[in-house]
């Protein structure tokens, strides 16, 4: 099995390390990572520079294509170009920090799942919970159990996946739950400051919303230690409202 390993929070980051490592047991994997953290720059893609790219040693000899872009930029590269056959399967993490709720429409991580998916690839984001000493092996090797299960499940074309991994640190998941993406997002706010000069800028701050009593989320499911797992896809279409607003009978 050809696999494409990449990330958003940058091709040395100890997440991919991981999920590396964790992956060569299912296959052949490349990876093609951003050189800095590209950390909630979402689904952005290089328009108006040219994307540089070379290889870095990643260690224990093997070595991994760095990519001044962003993860949607490194999906496209590595499929297009890197390397030389499609890959069967990307996969995009370990990311530090998980990826719920609205949270996954400004993830790079879940970005560049997102991008393999576009090509027809069955494709997996992964994320953890972070705190003071995050494992990243041990969620590398539970989200390394999801993706082969995904795989002997039959993923389908285009397939793409959430993956969130709690944090270990707090003892091992209360077990595997698939849900859906919770509605929620932050609680946001803007502390201004000043800097030597006297002007204003910003840090946006805030805490994550609570999940409705009930809800069966990843955000509700995470907070009660499972590891989550969503279906994603990429369709934004209002399917439910088409016909309604037809009835409308729109004109210029």
């Amino acid at each position: 099995m050809r696999i494409l390993a990449t990330n958003d929070d940058g091709i040395m980051a100890p997440g991919l390390a991981a999920m590396r490592k964790a992956l060569a047991l299912m296959g052949e994997v490349t990876v093609v990572a951003p050189t800095t953290s590209q950390s909630a720059v979402s689904h952005s893609i290089s328009l108006n520079q040219p994307v540089l790219c070379h290889r870095i040693d990643l260690g224990d000899h093997t070595e991994g294509y760095g990519v001044e872009g962003s993860p949607a930029d490194c999906v496209k590269l590595a499929i297009l170009e890197l390397m030389p056959e499609r890959p069967d399967l990307v996969v995009s993490g370990v990311n530090l920090g998980a990826n719920l709720g609205v949270n996954v429409l400004y993830s790079g991580t879940v970005a560049a799942a997102v991008e393999g998916a576009f090509y027809g690839v069955p494709a997996v984001a992964v994320s953890t919970g972070s705190g003071e000493a995050v494992d990243f092996e041990g969620a590398a090797r539970i989200a390394l159990s999801v993706i082969e299960q995904f795989i002997q499940c039959g993923a389908w074309h285009g397939a793409l996946l959430n993956v969130n991994v709690p944090d270990l640190a707090a003892g091992p998941p209360a077990g595997v739950r698939v849900v859906r993406q919770s509605m929620k997002g932050w609680d946001e706010t803007w502390e201004g400051r000043l800097d030597p000069r006297g002007r204003t800028y910003y840090w946006i701050t805030g805490k994550p919303e609570a999940e409705d009593d009930g809800a069966d989320t990843d955000v509700s499911a995470f907070a009660q230690g499972y590891v989550t797992v969503t279906p994603l896809r990429f369709d934004l279409t209002a399917h439910d409202r088409i016909e309604a607003m037809r009835g409308w009978d729109l004109r210029l």
